[in-house]
């Protein structure tokens, strides 16, 4: 066999693996960047010794690369969603972009071996930092940000009622015991 065929056979079993989606791709370049950050600390950071601190830092280093016109409090155009000219108000990571990070984060951690008990992804101070994160942007843009209310749950509960029989004017599904 030639060292051609042998290259060739190789090159077939790697064709023969199915690509990563967007989100595998986007997670494993996400991690890549994450361990490449810790490595470039000084001192450098093992993954073993990374914790919520870290992750916070790396946060807000991204913060510099950020495409998110975000206007600060003393900006004219502070409060409001489509500003009439532009302003020197820094770019920062939109809210959303850097909850996903670390959702993508949070499972590339569990994925390579960590618990989800030390996950510092997964911290409460991250979720806060998160939290203030989206609220300040939303008064920076003047759109606040409402959380999602679960209807499914009214309605199966009120799909579950039973109804009032014709005539009975005292058991309507307002009267009955189980709050809607």
């Amino acid at each position: 066999m030639s060292s051609s065929a042998g290259a060739e056979g190789s090159s077939r079993s790697s064709q023969q693996q199915a690509p990563l989606s967007r989100y595998e791709s986007q997670k494993r370049r996400d991690w890549n960047t994450f361990g490449q950050y810790l490595k470039n600390q000084r001192p450098p950071v093992s993954l073993s010794h990374c914790n919520c601190n870290h992750v916070l830092e790396f946060l807000r280093y991204l913060d510099q690369f950020g495409k998110t016109k975000v206007h600060l409090s003393g900006c004219v155009f502070f409060g409001q969603p489509d500003p009439p000219a532009p302003c020197t108000c820094p770019l920062r990571q939109a809210w959303g972009s850097l909850d996903a990070l670390i959702g993508r984060l949070r499972a590339a951690y569990e994925e390579h071996g960590g618990s989800p008990d030390t996950n510092p992804f997964g911290n409460g101070a991250i979720r806060l930092y998160l939290r203030e994160v989206r609220e300040s942007q939303a008064k920076a843009r003047g759109i606040p940000y409402k959380k999602k209310k679960k209807k499914k749950k009214q309605q199966q509960l009120a799909a579950k009622l039973p109804l009032p029989l014709p005539g009975d004017s005292n058991k309507t599904a307002a009267n009955h015991p189980l709050p809607l």
